[in-house]
């Protein structure tokens, strides 16, 4: 039930982390399009397996370095210093690029890896901390954030992506290193975030643990399933790919989901800024609206006609839908029951059960390569199951009601 917002005016500063955010990710994996580049090109001539290795290891390890950045901005140095120390450490590792040889290229990744982890937890902790006094805001605070992240991705990719190809890597890692240290500047324009308003109080110690346990199961479950039913969808981008006369660019079919969540993500917000409702009943849409996009692949043939990008539009739509009750939704919750002391340390560990999970499906991947309509079974079945238990989670524990 939606509830109308009386004060929905948003915290001093947020649109100052959002845009640090935005051109962090945009310089972050800026850095990630041109790195293989780099590492193939005449200048390092790396064989193509130790190439792809080392853009895993950039990717793969930023859950650990994660982990650690947060228990450093929690514990020890503060969130806000430790913002800024990732973001010059991530400097120093695009610029450590510009040293033509191997050893260049490792420093440079393993700092990227460390800056990465000192600054993404404790900016999205920050984040959160602003809405303290604005808990009904904190949905639409987060799908700005998400959105703004999003969008610097999108052009990370594509812009300095493209330009570095054209007019070399060396001009895109001086892009990419001035978007970073760009993304600085609003934090080095603010003041550390106190938590002496600590909004958990309102909650009794098993409702926020509860709370939380069960956002991170939700978010594994969703972001492994999601891994899953991509097998399927990459195969069917590819088919329509070949076949469509609509002379749709080949960059827009990889980013069509990116293109359509942008638009639902915005008027998302706008509903969430005037008008709150409970944070779990968001998460139901979000698996509700997962099961009807694995149904409408299921639905598209293996073999597809130009007649079924019909269906497939459909399907993009249905998950940008999804994700976007999903995504920035789990953390406001994490940010509304959370310990301030710790927001960092618990936003850090939300994506590990993640990754063992997907590690353990991992050993059924074949088979759903060879067998796509299998894994979408298995998918929907999840997703539905999970569905379930989430409106008998509304039902048995109604949101408690609190001020507007």
């Amino acid at each position: 039930m939606l509830k109308r917002i009386q004060n929905n005016t948003h915290p001093k500063g947020a649109i100052n982390y959002a845009l640090s955010s935005m051109l962090e990710r945009g310089a972050y994996y800026g850095f990630r399009a041109l790195l293989i580049i780099y590492l193939l090109g005449e200048t390092i001539a790396m064989d193509r397996m130790l190439a792809l290795s080392i853009i895993g290891l950039l990717t793969g390890s930023t859950i650990l370095s994660k982990v650690i950045g947060a228990l450093l901005g929690d514990l020890i140095l503060g969130n806000r210093r430790t913002i800024l120390i990732g973001g010059i450490l991530q400097v120093m590792g695009i610029f450590s690029l510009f040293i033509p040889t191997t050893t260049g290229v490792y420093i440079g990744v393993f700092l990227m890896i460390l800056g990465n982890g000192l600054f993404s937890p404790n900016l999205t902790a920050n984040f959160g901390k602003l809405y303290f006094k604005k808990t009904t805001l904190l949905d639409a605070g987060f799908t700005l954030l998400y959105l703004l992240v999003n969008l610097g991705t999108f052009f990370g990719i594509m812009l300095i992506g493209y330009l570095g190809e054209k007019l070399g890597y060396r001009i895109g890692f001086i892009l990419c290193g001035i978007l970073m240290l760009c993304s600085l500047i609003p934090i080095v324009n603010s003041q550390e975030i106190k938590h002496n308003n600590n909004p958990t109080t309102n909650f009794n110690l098993n409702k926020r643990v509860s709370s939380i346990l069960v956002v991170i199961l939700l978010v594994s479950i969703f972001w492994t399933i999601h891994e899953i039913v991509n097998i399927r969808l990459n195969d069917l981008q590819t088919q329509f790919m070949g076949i469509s006369s609509i002379g749709i660019p080949r960059e827009l079919w990889l980013s069509l989901d990116s293109w359509v969540t942008f638009p639902i993500g915005i008027i998302l917000f706008i509903l969430w800024n005037y008008f709150y409702s409970s944070q779990f009943f968001k998460l139901t849409l979000g698996f509700l609206f997962g099961i009807l996009y694995i149904g409408v692949l299921l639905i598209i043939p293996q073999t597809v006609t130009e007649h079924h990008a019909v269906l497939y539009y459909i399907a993009i739509l249905l998950l940008s839908i999804s994700e976007i009750h999903i995504a920035p939704i789990v953390h406001s919750v994490l940010t509304k029951y959370s310990n301030p002391k710790y927001l960092a340390i618990v936003i850090s560990l939300v994506f590990l059960p993640s990754k063992l999970l997907y590690i353990i499906l991992g050993l059924f991947k074949n088979k759903f390569i060879d067998n796509p309509i299998l894994g979408l079974k298995f998918a929907i079945t999840s997703m539905s199951i999970i569905g379930i238990g989430l409106i008998t989670y509304i039902i048995l524990n109604k949101r408690p009601k609190s001020k507007l």
